[in-house]
């Protein structure tokens, strides 16, 4: 299990790190961790943070670091983290979830079901798209309405067999412009399975979602 969390999150404004900030009293990144640490089926969780902080740990998350969690020093893009925390990750797993830090709210189903599809190949989580889409040109105009029959949004965990991972991220050149690993797996030729997720799982990346995560975590 891979998080990658060394980002500065520039767009969440002003601010302690993004990861790192309280969604109804409990860091984000703890939210995103504790999932994985009390599902059964999962042996390790590796943490790929600003290096400054593998060193020095908040106290949160100090606490943690142990056989089953560990912390490595992230790189200045994800696909850099994400190769960071795939190199420590222990022989014995052989199926490797990618989970977003900045995604607090995944639930234990979806943690099933991602495991279930990732060990016949390669998986994400989505939900189809229900918002009408509109391409624009080079102004503020409208130059089409875009299609959304067939369109998904790519969330995480996504899951993969190790070695496809591996492979994708040895042998894709433009890894490090990737935002999301079925990608890299797609450019091998290789299927990507989707498998229903849920809207609550999103990503925070503004402050407006952090008020929107507010809401979420007070249900």
């Amino acid at each position: 299990m891979l998080i990658p969390a060394a980002g500065r999150g520039d767009r969440a404004g002003v601010g302690a790190l993004k990861q790192f900030r309280a969604i109804g009293g409990v860091p984000m990144l703890l939210r995103a961790i504790r999932p994985f640490a009390q599902h059964p089926r999962v042996r390790q969780i590796v943490v790929a943070l600003p290096a400054e902080f593998v060193t020095a740990p908040p106290p949160w998350l100090d606490g943690l670091v142990g056989a089953r969690l560990r912390t490595v020093p992230g790189g200045e893009t994800r696909a850099a983290s994400v190769r960071a925390a795939l190199a420590a990750l222990e022989p014995a797993c052989t199926l490797v979830l990618v989970h977003d830090a900045a995604r607090p709210f995944v639930s234990p189903g979806e943690i099933d079901a991602i495991i279930e599809a990732a060990a016949q190949g390669a998986a994400l989580l989505a939900v189809p798209v229900s918002d009408t889409l509109k391409a624009a040109g080079d102004g503020p105009l409208v130059r089409r309405t875009v299609a959304r029959d067939g369109l998904w949004r790519a969330l995480t965990p996504q899951g993969f067999p190790r070695a496809v991972l591996e492979a994708a991220y040895a042998r894709t050149s433009d890894a490090e412009a990737a935002t999301d690993d079925a990608a890299l797996v797609e450019a091998l030729g290789q299927p990507v399975r989707l498998v229903p997720g849920r809207t609550t799982n999103l990503k925070i990346t503004t402050p407006e979602d952090f008020e929107l995560a507010e809401a979420l975590a007070r249900r």
